[in-house]
């Protein structure tokens, strides 16, 4: 009997359908799909009602997004250890805050920081790309370059495939220079309609079976997260499930 490879969605995925009369039924739909995690965008506000619907669902938070440099890192330490989440990963920055070295330095500083306060409660910190950090260029090398070397190695690196490549970087080369930095992935097999984004690095579509195989030794969870909705998004999120749950990259 063949065992369905964990695979997780970010929340932010389905947002339209999240709310106090939708979050259950959100929830028990992706669980049907096969769905094993769920990586929420919020655990502050309903922190217990959250967790109440997740064991609902049968999912699992392994990893959440929730940024230490707009919240108290005491609170999203509180809110991941009432869940059960062991990576709290930073989202997302303002671009212009690590436009040089200094802003850089400060944004390392604050991850680094924060994990160290949050080891002392079993739990990781992380940090999640988009593409600007490969597009912006910091004493001659991609921002996310800089960071990575400033950052400890106890902060995960989630690495969000389709940004990273729209941003410039070559992701096949990227992830085994990482190494087993990379514990989570963002993943798509399938973008959404209407995405006609210029990809300024190597394009990674097509080519999640090769990307998975790269990240496999330290890959912890892929996590399919779909960004624009052009149209009914719960299709395209059924089909990257049976995409991944097939076993790509396996």
């Amino acid at each position: 009997m063949t065992t369905a490879p964990p695979l997780g969605i970010q929340l932010y995925s389905v947002r339209d359908d999240i709310g106090p009369a939708d979050l259950d039924r959100t929830l028990a739909r992706l669980a049907g799909l096969g769905f094993s995690h769920a990586e929420p965008y919020d655990i502050l506000s309903d922190t217990d009602g959250l967790g109440a619907a997740l064991r609902d669902a049968g999912l699992l938070a392994a990893t959440a997004h929730a940024s230490v440099l707009r919240h108290d890192v005491a609170d999203v330490l509180d809110a991941a250890q009432a869940l059960g989440i062991g990576c709290v990963i930073t989202p997302y920055v303002d671009p212009g805050s690590i436009a040089d070295r200094a802003g850089v330095e400060r944004l390392a500083a604050t991850l680094n920081d924060a994990a160290a306060a949050a080891a002392a409660r079993g739990i990781r910190i992380g940090y999640h790309n988009h593409d600007f950090e490969f597009a912006q260029l910091v004493d001659g090398v991609p921002a996310y370059d800089l960071l990575a070397e400033l950052l400890d190695p106890a902060v995960a690196l989630e690495v969000d495939v389709y940004w990273a490549g729209v941003g410039g970087a070559d992701v096949f080369e990227l992830l085994p220079r990482l190494g087993d930095r990379v514990r989570h992935l963002h993943v798509v097999h399938e973008r959404e309609p209407g995405n006609d984004r210029p990809v300024r690095g190597v394009d990674t579509a097509g080519r999640m079976d090769e990307v998975l195989a790269l990240a496999a030794p330290s890959l912890e969870l892929p996590v399919v997260e779909v960004v624009a909705h052009h149209s009914d998004v719960w299709p395209l999120v059924e089909r990257n499930a049976a995409y991944f749950l097939a076993g790509a990259g396996r």
